[in-house]
């Protein structure tokens, strides 16, 4: 059952920002947080052909430090207020770490962790002034394991984990929770790039616990919880949406 149809938590009167929020699963958690009751802005450098029902677009880079801001501000003076933020964009090609040139790892970084720095700064003012809020980072399996062929991508999600355990000890006084979401192996319109054909998504699926790759919707459910008064004394968590794990590669190779 869709998260939408089965969830009970009400947002009703409060206002997000989801970063990368036009495709993928940051639209699905736009469009899960829009059908709580929230109002949601999700930026991107190109406005999308279409949005769910109760979300709008602005245009930002947020690897700008300037044009986040720029961002937070032009929400609050719409709405008066953000409540929610989601730091979703981020992504990586493969590239091999030998070659990879200076300005490639510099563009993964600033996308995958400096993106979420900036847009936190901005919406602290706004959410301290408020003395609440709740800020979730959308971090990898690939910051908390080895991640060959994206090394840059799996340094940044690991950097955006203490990033995010930092802020919550620094803004917590201020009422201004902040969390992560540790994203496992997923099912997206980019899936055949990453893992294969249907096929080889299938087995990569039922090499995982739960038997399947994660949706959008798995993440988008955790997403709701985070920033609903349910997570009211959950902050500096790293919460992994993984469907289990991964299985170890050594167990395969052991014998008797």
């Amino acid at each position: 059952m869709p998260v939408t149809a089965r969830s009970a938590i009400d947002l009703t009167g409060q206002v997000a920002i989801v970063t990368g929020g036009t495709r993928g699963l940051g639209r699905q958690m736009a469009a899960v947080l829009a059908a709580a009751g929230a109002r949601v802005t999700v930026c991107g450098r190109n406005a999308p052909e279409s949005l769910p029902a109760g979300v709008s677009f602005r245009a930002a880079d947020v690897r700008d430090a300037d044009q986040a801001r720029e961002l937070v501000d032009a929400v609050v003076a719409e709405h008066g207020r953000i409540d929610i933020l989601v730091n979703n964009a981020g992504g990586s090609p493969q590239a091999e770490a030998a070659t990879a040139s200076p300005r490639f790892f510099d563009a993964i970084i600033r996308l995958n962790l400096h993106s979420a720095m900036f847009m936190s700064q901005a919406a602290f003012g706004p959410m301290r002034a408020a003395g609440s809020g709740s800020i979730i980072n959308i971090a990898s399996v690939s910051g908390i394991r080895p991640s060959p062929l994206t090394a840059a991508y799996g340094a940044a999600k690991a950097g955006l984990l203490n990033l995010t355990q930092s802020l919550a000890q620094e803004w917590g006084p201020d009422g201004v929770r902040v969390n992560a979401i540790i994203v496992g192996l997923m099912q997206t319109e980019d899936s055949a790039q990453t893992y294969g054909d249907s096929e080889a998504q299938a087995a990569v699926g039922r090499s995982l616990p739960l038997q399947r790759m994660g949706t959008g919707e798995d993440v988008a459910g955790a997403v709701l919880w985070l920033c609903s008064d349910l997570a009211g004394w959950v902050s500096g968590a790293r919460i992994n949406v993984d469907g289990g794990g991964e299985r170890p590669y050594f167990l395969d190779l052991v014998k008797g």
